[in-house]
């Protein structure tokens, strides 16, 4: 069976097309993801991926798999849709924010200001992916019993976890509990604090179907440049005129 195994992982090519993507200045880089839904095998790897790489609470979730039963008995399947932020090229989330906290940066992510965010929620109400989150404070921890005699209680349990600050972004937020994200709305960022130290997102590396790709869309010789030309790439709601960067294989 060796020779009937690709000659390269995808994974491998990404990573250098990522590592040749950094040597370029940011505004020429532009970032796409690519899912192939026909490879997705519904495992939520990848979610369960991002939740642990951005320490995120109960109830916000950057990348659901949304899962539907098709066909009709007894020829029946379930098809899955991994479904991050789009990162729109022209996101009606920006535009409806009252404080200029959602905005695009030079490589087309869009991303959120936490430390400017008001918690309005008006940009979750605008988005037509439902592709953002509130974070209200939840613990996974809540209602662990602390009592003597417990090798594992609440705070022993949310120590190394929960209680630990987010990477996003690259920066250092306060130990859980302390302020931002708390209280922000907050959403899918392509993992732009793994990209900056050349790691492809979390969502990607864990896939186990291989199902996602990720590069700049700019660079004819990388992966997701070739993918794009692919008859069967597409994007959702392109109705809406909101040039989502997150692409589809159908």
């Amino acid at each position: 069976m060796a020779w009937n195994l690709p000659v390269e992982d995808q994974l491998v090519r990404m990573q250098r097309d990522l590592a040749r993507a950094q040597k370029k200045n940011p505004p020429d880089i532009k970032w796409s993801m690519i899912i192939d839904v026909a490879k997705c095998i519904g495992c939520h790897a990848c979610t369960i991926a991002c939740v642990s790489e951005n320490k995120l609470p109960p109830g916000v979730v950057y990348r659901p798999v949304l899962e539907e039963e098709i066909g009709h008995y007894p020829h029946v399947r379930r098809r899955f849709l991994p479904r991050p932020c789009m990162h729109c090229q022209n996101p009606p989330c920006t535009k409806v924010c009252p404080v200029t906290a959602t905005y695009k940066n030079a490589q087309g992510v869009t991303i959120i200001r936490y430390e400017r965010c008001i918690g309005c929620r008006y940009c979750l109400v605008a988005c037509p992916y439902g592709a953002r989150t509130s974070d209200f404070a939840e613990w996974y921890t809540k209602g662990t019993p602390e009592l003597p005699g417990r090798l594992v209680g609440r705070k022993t349990a949310s120590e190394g976890y929960e209680s630990d600050p987010a990477a996003e972004y690259g920066k250092k937020w306060p130990k859980r509990g302390g302020g931002s994200p708390i209280g922000n709305a907050r959403k899918c960022h392509f993992c732009l604090h793994r990209l900056a130290v050349g790691m492809l997102p979390a969502c990607v590396t864990s896939c186990v179907g291989r199902a996602t790709f990720f590069g700049d869309r700019n660079d004819p010789d990388s992966l997701v440049f070739s993918l794009l030309s692919s008859p069967r790439i597409h994007r959702l709601k392109e109705e809406l005129g909101t040039q989502p960067t997150v692409y589809y294989l159908a």
